[in-house]
């Protein structure tokens, strides 16, 4: 059979379907095996909570660390910021200023961050590995100062409930059901559904590949089938989390940006190659400094939210945070070298990783043989990666 004829409405063939949506795969194959394993603890709605409350500021990170990778970059100090923006949202808390204050603060500190690295990166060109791992130390360093080497413990329950708290309406909790998650699962479907077809209809007009439209239906299908279900997960244990609607719009936001802004064109535009998206008259280094910006100001995000999880700003916070946001996205489809990845791969990636440690953790292996599965995995991922481009004729 030729590749022509696997091909339906004059789209995508099913190999090219099932290439696009092989990490999806990937993650429903590894909960259907760890349910095996564990007995189906792992697809219980508290396990399903936990997941998120555990991992949200590694997806948070791995939603800047995308756009980084993208333009051929690398941040390896992110962790390092996080501690130190978590300690001084902690202390602004503490002083009486409230949630909101804390947050803009971290966030803002986050950004400041992130323009000072930028700058000695785009502007200076000195390399993204030693700018950030300075940075990494250095931001780790005055985390020690500031907090004294001592935790910071928030006075309050706003702080933490942003982690850890739940998004409901009362008059929709009914019994022991949560439907506030129920309801906004199907928001989001009817966004998505809204959103793919708009965009299905515009590729078209424009003469662009678009999905054979049986499968562009099936995927709508399934995608809409998988969001109702960890709604229901949601609705059945404690309702929805405010860290996963926190989340939500932050993957919005920015895969819309990388999608349909200039700035994403940009982005992908310096990535792929950028003498040419210098000569094609792109301002490279601008780029090049917003990213870092975005990269800061979600460290300072992900900085405030590890802290109300652990309802701690620890001085040691933040350890290990930039290898599991680099991991999420080489995982999720986002290539070593540069130009190529997506939001949504990424978020994929880094519950392909949180759903191997939550699954190992219910079996009880030790984190040490965590740490080599991870390994593995990374490897796997970066040589897929590298075989394609070299089979494309890419490099």
């Amino acid at each position: 059979m030729s590749q022509n004829s696997k091909k339906i409405g004059g789209g995508k063939n099913i190999f090219g379907v099932i290439k696009d949506y092989s990490m999806f795969i990937i993650l429903a194959l590894i909960m259907i095996v760890f349910s095996f394993l564990t007995n189906g603890v792992n697809l219980g709605s508290r396990n399903f909570t936990n997941i998120f409350l555990q991992n949200s500021y590694v997806l948070l990170l791995a939603v800047g660390m995308v756009q980084v990778i993208i333009i051929g970059g690398i941040d390896l100090s992110v962790g390092s910021v996080c501690a130190f923006t978590g300690a001084i949202s902690a202390m602004v808390y503490n002083a009486g200023y409230g949630m909101v204050a804390a947050l803009i603060v971290s966030i803002l500190v986050g950004i400041a961050i992130g323009a000072f690295q930028g700058a000695w990166i785009a502007y200076l060109k000195i390399p993204a590995f030693i700018v950030t791992l300075a940075g990494m130390l250095l931001f780790r360093g005055l985390t020690y100062i500031i907090t004294n080497v001592t935790p910071i413990t928030p006075r309050g329950a706003s702080y933490r409930d942003l982690a850890s708290g739940m998004f409901d309406i009362p008059q929709l909790n009914i019994g022991n059901v949560y439907y506030t998650a129920i309801l906004v699962g199907a928001i989001i479907c009817i966004v998505f559904i809204a959103s793919e077809v708009l965009t299905r209809t515009r590729r078209m007009k424009n003469g662009s590949e678009v999905t054979a439209f049986p499968f562009f239906i099936l995927k709508l299908a399934v995608i809409s089938i998988l969001v109702m279900a960890l709604s229901q997960r949601f609705a059945t244990y404690r309702g929805l989390p405010r860290v996963v609607v926190l989340l939500g719009i932050c993957v919005f936001i920015f895969h819309f940006m990388m999608k349909n802004t200039i700035l994403g064109r940009y982005i992908y535009a310096v990535g792929g190659n950028s003498r040419s998206a210098k000569l094609s008259g792109i301002n490279s280094e601008l780029v090049t400094f917003v990213v870092f910006c975005i990269m800061g100001g979600l460290s300072g995000l992900a900085g405030v939210v590890f802290t109300g999880y652990m309802n701690s700003a620890l001085p040691q916070a933040g350890n290990m945070f930039e290898m599991d946001a680099i991991a999420s996205c080489y995982i999720g489809g986002v290539s070593a070298s540069g130009g190529i990845g997506t939001v949504i791969g990424v978020i994929v990636g880094g519950l392909v990783m949180a759903a191997i440690n939550n699954g190992m953790s219910l079996m009880n292996i030790g984190t040490n043989w965590q740490y080599v599965v991870k390994a593995a995995i990374l490897l796997l991922a970066v040589f897929y990666d590298v075989y394609s481009r070299r089979k494309a004729g890419l490099g």
